[in-house]
C-alpha cells in the first residue's frame, strides 16, 4: 500500500525532518508518495495556501495512493479549507491521519463529505510501543468495541502509584454519540464558518498545547456562548500540556470542571489524546461510547467499515 505525504499547515525546520517523515512511514511497511510541494516553506506555512490545497486534492484523486499522512501540524490548515473538493474527497475516501492544527482538515472533511477521518500522530515523530499498539488496533486491525486512549499500564508498588497518566471523572453517565473534535483552539477558531462540524448528540473530544488556564477559559467559554457544549451527548478531556500554570490562577482542572458542570452530561479528563508521546487515534465521525463512571471511551463500529 501507498501513503501519500503532505504538510497542509507548517513544514519541519529541514529537508532531512522531512526525509525522517518519510521513513518513519516506511517503517510501518508502506511506499511513501511525496507531495508534489512537500518540500516549500514559507514563513511559517509549508508553501502557498493553493499549493498545500492542490497537493492534498491532488492524494485523494490518485487512485494509488492508499492513505494521506500529515508530516506535521503547526498552523495553515483553515487558511486551505475553502479550496479542497469535498465532493472529490467523497468519492474517493481514503484514510487521513494527523492532529493539532489539522484538526481543522479533519472535522471540515469529516462535516462537508461526510468522510472518517483520523486524530492520530503526524508522520515526523517516532511511534512509542503505546502508540503503534493505538495506531494498530484501529488503523490496521480496525478493530471495533475496543477502548481508545485508555492510560498506558502502570506496575504499582508500595509507595508508588501512576500519577502522569490519571484519569479524572469530572461528571457520570453514559453517552453514545459519534465523534468530533480534536484541537481546542482549531474547533473554537472553525465556530461560525461553513466547515465547523454538527455538535449535535456528539461526543466531543479536545485537548491542547501551551494554552495557559486562563486562555483555555477563553476557548470553551467561546464554545458555550455559541452553544456548542449545550448540544454534545458528552465530552473527553484529553491531555493539556505546557500550560505555563503558576501563579494566581485558576488550574486547567478547575477550568474543564467549572466550564462544563451545568451541561448534565459525561465529562471525563485524562484519556491519552493530545501532544504527547503515548496517543491514541480517534477516527473522527465514528461512533463510540463515553461512560462517566467508569472513565472509558469505547469504539463502537468498525472505523474503515
Amino acid at each position: 500500500m501507498t501513503v501519500g505525504l503532505v504538510t497542509p499547515a507548517s513544514n519541519a525546520w529541514e529537508d532531512e525532518d522531512i526525509r525522517f517523515a518519510g521513513d518513519v512511514v516506511r517503517s510501518l511497511g508502506f511506499e511513501v508518495k511525496e507531495a508534489a510541494n512537500l518540500y516549500r516553506r514559507s514563513q511559517y506555512l509549508a508553501g502557498p495556501d493553493e499549493a498545500r490545497a492542490q497537493d492534498l486534492n491532488t492524494m485523494f484523486a490518485d487512485p494509488d495512493v492508499d492513505a494521506v499522512f500529515c508530516l506535521r501540524g503547526g498552523y495553515g490548515t483553515p487558511r486551505i479549507l475553502p479550496m479542497l473538493d469535498y465532493g472529490l474527497i467523497r468519492r474517493n475516501p481514503k484514510i487521513l491521519l494527523g492532529y493539532s492544527d489539522i484538526t481543522a482538515l479533519l472535522n471540515a472533511i469529516y462535516h462537508r463529505s461526510g468522510v472518517m477521518t483520523y486524530h492520530g500522530p503526524i508522520a515526523a515523530q517516532n511511534f512509542t510501543e503505546y502508540t503503534l499498539a493505538e495506531y494498530q488496533k484501529v488503523l490496521v486491525d480496525a478493530q471495533s468495541r475496543v477502548l481508545l486512549g485508555a492510560p498506558p499500564a502502570f506496575e504499582v508498588s508500595p509507595g508508588r502509584v501512576e500519577k502522569r497518566n490519571r484519569i479524572t471523572r469530572f461528571a457520570g453517565g453514559v453517552a453514545r454519540g459519534r465523534l468530533i473534535g480534536g484541537n481546542l483552539s482549531l474547533m473554537a477558531s472553525l465556530v461560525g464558518t461553513p466547515f465547523e462540524p454538527d455538535y449535535r448528540g456528539k461526543i466531543l473530544f479536545l485537548e491542547d498545547v501551551g494554552e495557559a488556564p486562563y486562555r483555555v477559559d477563553r476557548m470553551l467559554t467561546q464554545l458555550w456562548l455559541a452553544g456548542k457544549l449545550q448540544q454534545v451527548a458528552g465530552i473527553v478531556f484529553g491531555k493539556f500540556t505546557e500550560t505555563g500554570t503558576d501563579g494566581n490562577t485558576f488550574s486547567i482542572e478547575h477550568v474543564l470542571r467549572e466550564r462544563t458542570a451545568s451541561l448534565g452530561i459525561p465529562v471525563v479528563r485524562g484519556l491519552m489524546i493530545g501532544h504527547v508521546d503515548d496517543q491514541t487515534v480517534v477516527p473522527v465521525g465514528a461512533l463510540a461510547e463515553l461512560d462517566g463512571e467508569e472513565g472509558t471511551l469505547t469504539l463502537l463500529e468498525r472505523p474503515l467499515a
